[in-house]
């Protein structure tokens, strides 16, 4: 109990040094505003590759998300939760993208956004977790990335993608569901099979607080 009131105080404690930031990036202060990019551009980067798996598309959306940020910094509001509103305008990116690659299919003939799927090669060996995500449907796999890689609450989730927190949780129970089964099914040795387990049981475990 002690161990996770610590976290939680940890989490709270670094969202709000990143607000902070975002107040000081506001006010044209360079070294803020490397720092606040440094720290957040890892997980962004994670969020647009875990929905389009692809690095080359994630540095791209990367980099437009942050043009779009600058643009629209004036609208962050000191006092409120800097990473819905910075998830928000990475939500918009990813449905622009989205939209511009299927007029480009169409135009080409060509499926310029590849369908997500497991490798069967890696079948026989624990799954990665960004593998797993990709065999997602495409709103599950991005209400779990923000609460697990993004680090955002339920609400926080629901604020982001202009949903509801009940939303958000029958999305969450899904894609938990999902995978749970994936990790289960899939043939594995003894010594592999337990790993997986706990990996599994560690998954379920942390999810955010006020969830299923």
């Amino acid at each position: 109990m002690e161990h996770e009131k610590a976290r939680d105080d940890a989490s709270l404690s670094c969202k709000a040094d990143l607000d902070q930031l975002m107040v000081r990036y506001q006010q044209a202060d360079q070294a803020a505003t490397a720092a606040l990019i440094e720290r957040l551009s890892p997980r962004l980067h994670w969020f647009f590759a875990s929905q389009m798996g692809s690095r080359t598309d994630a540095d791209d959306m990367l980099q437009d998300l942050w043009l779009r940020i600058h643009r629209v910094r004036h609208t962050y509001r000191p006092g409120e939760p800097l990473l819905p509103w910075v998830y928000a305008i990475a939500h918009r990116v990813r449905i622009d993208t989205y939209r511009k690659r299927y007029r480009m299919s169409r135009e080409i003939a060509v499926d310029a956004v590849p369908e997500p799927a497991a490798r069967e090669e890696n079948q026989a060996s624990r799954l990665a977790f960004h593998e797993l995500l990709a065999t997602l449907p495409e709103g599950q796999r991005e209400v779990l990335t923000m609460l697990k890689v993004g680090g955002l609450s339920l609400e926080e989730v629901a604020r982001a993608t202009s949903s509801t927190v009940g939303a958000v949780k029958q999305k969450a129970h899904r894609a938990y569901g999902r995978l749970r089964s994936l990790l289960l099914d899939a043939p594995k040795p003894g010594p592999a099979r337990i790993a997986e387990a706990g990996a599994t049981s560690h998954l379920l475990s942390t999810n955010n607080k006020g969830g299923t």
